[in-house]
């Protein structure tokens, strides 16, 4: 294999790329995409014969993720599934699901020398991947991801790992709030009080969705865990949803935290650390658009139970969020990253608002799912 233009930022792909059969020449490897989380690479390879080929290459950071070989046990298996749905329903499972170039000596991964694990997957071409959202991308979204939850629904969630514990654990969130909190010195408690008021005065809802998984009443899910625009690959062709990506965080959840995260973000028009509240506004509009899509996409995969506690999704998702600002805010701004002091507060604030906004018109939200979920 011939290699030119490999960064040297990365002195480490020349070595990951050799542990892989590739086409002939290597023409470069270039930073790709907007993650923040992973090291992602855009590998371009020039056959004997024919168009260049292009790979997606991404180093798992061991940081986020501890246990690297569990989060790529959890993709083999997810993906291999998918693909068996997707054939089971006529489509195309080169473009529909990810999938994983092998390793010359036949492994779904390669680890280097520190440690760290690297994969290997076909870049799906003809598409497109967006950071902002129109209603009508939005609706294409929601479609995706409901068709996410269908393929998957009787796939065995909890032989899943958890690729990051308690990760919408609302009651763990909650104990981490108040173990920040009593650690906190009171002049910093002094200059958020009406937000952690505003956190203890909803603690029960906080059980909400965990109780009804203990008793039964909502079932554990294949979930994504990440429901972003931007972690869906739009055809350029149709303009809708073709493959759901980043799976890193798709393990055991509820459906109803998928669905409650994208209303979190895309039923809103703010920026995260809007400062003037008065511009901050949960949309029933966006949220009437997404779920159409959302539960068109489930084509009936979800329980009446599901289908009540959707608006408890859009509420509690905001709710944990901004919990997780505020957390961060008191312990010292350590997790999320800021740009200026206080960026974690008027973060908590917006999400707040948005719970706040959701709170008076959630029989609206219940209407919108009855609407849609005949």
């Amino acid at each position: 294999m011939n290699t030119v233009n490999i960064p040297q930022e990365a002195p480490v792909l020349r070595q990951v790329l050799e542990a892989y059969d590739l086409p002939a020449t290597v023409l470069g490897a270039v930073r790709y995409g907007q993650g923040h989380i992973n090291d992602t690479f855009c590998v371009v390879c020039q056959p004997q014969e024919g168009d260049a080929v292009r790979f997606i290459l991404q180093g798992m950071s061991l940081a986020a993720f501890p246990h690297p070989e569990e989060l790529m046990e959890n993709f083999v298996g997810i993906t291999s599934y998918l693909r068996s749905q997707i054939i089971a329903r006529g489509g195309d499972p080169l473009r529909e699901t990810l999938s994983l170039v092998k390793t010359r000596d036949g492994k779904d991964y390669y680890t280097d020398e520190t440690g760290k694990v690297w994969r290997m997957m076909p870049f799906i071409e003809g598409t497109d991947c967006f950071q902002s959202a129109t209603p009508e991308l939005f609706e294409a979204s929601a479609r995706s991801f409901g068709h996410f939850q269908s393929m998957l629904k009787d796939y065995p969630a909890e032989t899943l790992h958890e690729t990051i514990v308690n990760f919408h654990n609302t009651e763990d969130r909650l104990r981490k709030f108040q173990a920040a909190l009593a650690a906190a010195p009171k002049d910093l408690t002094d200059t958020c009080r009406a937000e952690v008021d505003f956190v203890l005065a909803r603690q029960a809802d906080c059980s909400v969705a965990m109780e009804a998984l203990r008793q039964g009443k909502l079932p554990l899910r294949v979930t994504h865990n990440d429901t972003k625009l931007n972690n869906i690959l739009i055809d350029r062709v149709t303009g809708q949803g073709i493959c759901v990506i980043d799976l890193d965080t798709t393990m055991p959840g509820l459906s109803i935290y998928d669905f409650g995260d994208s209303i979190r973000f895309g039923a809103n028009h703010s920026a995260e650390d809007e400062k003037d509240l008065t511009k901050v506004y949960f949309d029933i509009g966006l949220y009437e658009v997404y779920t159409r899509g959302f539960l068109e996409g489930c084509q009936g995969a979800l329980t009446p139970a599901e289908l009540e506690y959707l608006p408890w999704g859009a509420r509690l998702m905001t709710l944990e969020c901004g919990i997780r600002f505020l957390t961060d805010y008191l312990e010292g701004d350590h997790y999320f990253h800021t740009r200026y002091p206080g960026q974690n507060l008027d973060r908590c604030r917006t999400q707040f608002k948005l719970v706040r906004d959701m709170e008076a018109q959630f029989q609206a939200m219940h209407d919108v799912v009855s609407k849609y979920a005949g």
